[in-house]
């Protein structure tokens, strides 16, 4: 390691672990250097944005240069990309179809779509889109949108059958979106397409808001009580993965 630089990163740890900052005395305890030392590296930092200088207690802070960069890299982050190595553990796991999708313009949108050996012909296809009621993503997607969003989404799509499974019904909708929301994930059993059941669990971003979902679709005749029960820990866990690649701080 550079010296120079690891005790620069160190600094920089220890000052934004105290909400108030640190004196040039209380950092110098904690690494042990002389003041002369830490203060040309302070000065160095400053010099660049990284740190601040409160000019009432004169202690040390984070500086806003962080925010910057925080920013460019969230600008950044392509989903496809991060969610990728989560979402072929789930074909590793259970050999069925699994999709990314997320949510644009009161639709969810396939992104990305991976295989497993097991064939399943559905109509599916990256860039498709799909309505919102009648799918385990969108409907989880729903779940966790505001309520004013939820109810615009119903009266400019409304609520149209696509099987005879297909909720219709405005508060039945709303009734299993608020399940949704307890469970962390969804269910669609036949609501889109004829044999095939999927589920879904929601991701989110570095604000919190939903902005995804991730989904395991199988024939129904697989596709068991006991095996959603089976995967849903697992489609849980890759959900809240791919969340915190995007910056979520939540559970």
């Amino acid at each position: 390691m550079v010296q120079s630089i690891d005790r620069a990163l160190t600094i920089v740890n220890y000052v934004s672990s105290q909400k108030g900052g640190l004196g040039v005395t209380e950092l110098a305890e904690k690494l042990g250097l002389n003041k002369s030392s830490i203060f040309r590296i302070l000065a160095t930092l400053a010099s660049h944005g990284y740190i601040e200088q409160d000019p009432d207690t004169k202690k040390y802070k984070l500086g806003y240069k962080y925010l910057e960069l925080s920013a460019k890299l969230l600008d950044s982050i392509d989903i496809r990309k991060e969610a990728k190595p989560f979402l072929q553990e789930l074909v590793d796991l259970s050999n069925e179809v699994i999709h990314l999708i997320i949510y644009s313009q009161k639709e969810a949108v396939y992104i990305e779509k991976l295989e497993g050996s097991e064939t399943l012909r559905m109509h599916s296809q990256v860039g498709r889109r799909v309505p919102m009621h009648c799918t385990s993503a969108g409907k989880v997607l729903l779940a966790y949108l505001p309520t004013e969003e939820v109810m615009d989404m119903i009266e400019e799509k409304g609520l149209p059958k696509h099987t005879d499974n297909t909720i219709t019904d405005q508060d039945e909708l709303l009734d299993i979106l608020e399940k949704i929301r307890k469970k962390g994930y969804g269910v669609e059993r036949e609501e889109n397409e004829p044999g095939v059941t999927c589920m879904a669990a929601p991701i989110f971003n570095h604000l919190g808001n939903v902005i995804g979902a991730v989904s395991i679709s199988g024939p129904s005749m697989r596709m068991t009580e006991a095996r959603l029960d089976e995967l849903k820990y697992k489609l849980i866990e890759v959900g809240s993965s791919i969340s915190r690649r995007l910056g979520y701080k939540g559970e």
